[in-house]
């Protein structure tokens, strides 16, 4: 059964190798998925799965909203995949206080980073490679309706200002 620091240690791993490019990224994880048993594929993809739906929080929304200049609900769910591939420290550092991504993020390419689309589905492309079929249900509730926490105006930009005002600084529009 594969524990928290071994789900870290492959993404960090990875995404190392991968130089910050979220495309290699996803493929070298998927190439590292695939020399482990599928039940451990599955692991990995419950860690992946659980703190997906963590992320799912209206502050980490609007945090993405200033990274990206605007989050609509694919950017969104796309750059929870990407927060994941920065690594525990990254991860749990914006769990805690969204703002604090102005500190922790070395740089921020609106083009390249954000989007980790790829490495949500890089686990089911693993077990589908070792297996030959589909990944099952993984058995975990479905993220809820709306995000946690309270919502507010996403698309304001004084509101973003204001709630995350180290990431407007640093990575607000000019």
């Amino acid at each position: 059964m594969m524990d928290e620091t071994e789900f870290w240690e492959i993404i960090d791993d990875t995404r190392e190798a991968a130089e910050g490019d979220p495309e290699d990224h996803a493929d070298l994880l998927v190439e590292r998925l695939v020399r482990l048993d599928p039940d451990s594929v599955l692991d990995f993809a419950r860690h992946f799965e659980a703190r997906y739906n963590r992320a799912y929080r209206w502050d980490l929304w609007g945090a993405a909203a200033v990274l990206l200049g605007g989050a609509d609900d694919d950017a969104f769910d796309y750059f929870r995949c990407w927060l994941i591939g920065q690594g525990r420290e990254v991860f749990e550092g914006a769990m805690h206080d969204p703002d604090s991504l102005a500190e922790l993020l070395a740089d921020f390419d609106e083009e390249l980073d954000g989007d980790g689309e790829e490495l949500g589905y890089a686990a089911d492309e693993a077990y589908e490679q070792l297996t030959g079929v589909v990944a099952p249900d993984l058995g975990l509730a479905p993220q809820a309706g709306s995000p946690e926490g309270t919502p507010f105006g996403l698309e304001d930009d004084t509101v973003l200002a204001e709630r995350f005002p180290a990431l407007w600084d640093r990575f607000g529009p000019a």
